[in-house]
């Protein structure tokens, strides 16, 4: 029996999802949204590539939650994008309405899945789909660190001219502009970078991964990013449904870890078929503790407003 992927949301996000989890054979794929037509017209358009991209996985596109019984992984992708000018912060109180409702049908119909959170503002949407799921803690992450992670590693890339695949990065954090990017543990091809790139432009860096997702906001103007979001979603579906034990940064929550209790945010953690296996603890400068607290408490505040 084939792995089943559920998506909610049939947006850019959603279906470049799918695309991506087609691409690399990870499971059967259903699209729902509310709307109607538009997931079965993203998922037959996605099915008629199928024979020149060379996957076998089927995709369906549905309005009824019936479609989705017994998934291995939700990708809860559901809600308005931001605009220029806007912050992941402006989106709560609408997105939340919406991440709530979904998150109990995803609940009821597959009972025993995983649940990956995407729509933001990320880290207060995945501690409400926790508390709307009933779910253990550890069965509900949010995609966070692998996309902020995967943008670092891009522009490293780009600044030192070498291959994507050679840079590794880790990012901590909430998922906003408070976000920590440590460069400690970034390295190209097993070199630290800090010995590799200037203090200057390594700040610079750090700051344009922070913003990274407003940048293409700004860019884009009438919507915001997918490619990348797509792409680092597709690899949290592959860690677990492969139970690969991957080593990634997701929000996930936290119980006493790096001394913060009832909260989501973006930490390492090793991911497998259980979910959120265990979280690890790396050793952080005092500053660089302040640093994570002080984000942390960025995303209590919106939680508390919520």
């Amino acid at each position: 029996m084939r792995n089943k992927v559920t998506i909610v949301g049939s947006g850019n996000v959603g279906a470049t999802t799918a695309h991506w989890i087609a691409n690399r054979e990870l499971a059967d794929i259903v699209l729902i949204d509310v709307v109607e037509g538009l997931p079965q017209g993203k998922a037959l358009d996605l099915t008629e590539a199928a024979p020149v991209a060379g996957f076998s996985c089927r995709i369906r596109g549905t309005n009824s939650w019936d479609d989705t019984a017994d998934s291995d992984v939700v990708v809860i992708t559901a809600g308005i994008a931001r605009r220029p000018g806007m912050s992941r912060e402006d989106l709560v109180q609408t997105n939340a309405g919406i991440v709530r409702n979904v998150t109990m049908h995803a609940a009821r119909y597959s009972p025993g899945a995983v649940v990956i959170v995407v729509t933001n503002p990320l880290d207060i949407m995945t501690y409400l789909a926790y508390k709307a799921s009933g779910f253990e803690p550890h069965r509900v992450m949010g995609m966070s660190g692998v996309l902020d992670s995967t943008r670092l590693r891009a522009f490293i890339a780009l600044e030192l001219g070498v291959s994507f695949r050679d840079v590794t990065a880790l990012v901590l954090g909430g998922h906003g502009d408070q976000m920590l990017p440590l460069m400690r543990y970034t390295y190209a091809g097993g070199i630290p970078v800090e010995q590799l790139i200037p203090p200057e432009r390594l700040g610079a860096i750090a700051e344009r991964t922070r913003y990274a997702g407003g940048e293409i906001v700004e860019l884009l103007k009438t919507g915001s990013a997918f490619y990348a979001p797509g792409g680092a979603i597709a690899e949290m579906v592959e860690a677990i449904l492969r139970d690969e034990r991957r080593i990634l940064p997701v929000a996930a929550y936290l119980n006493g870890e790096y001394g913060e209790y009832d909260v989501y945010a973006g930490v390492p953690a090793v991911i497998s078929r259980k979910g959120v296996e265990r979280i690890i603890e790396i050793h952080l400068t005092e500053f660089e503790l302040q640093c994570l607290k002080s984000s942390i408490s960025q995303v209590r505040e919106t939680l508390e407003k919520l």
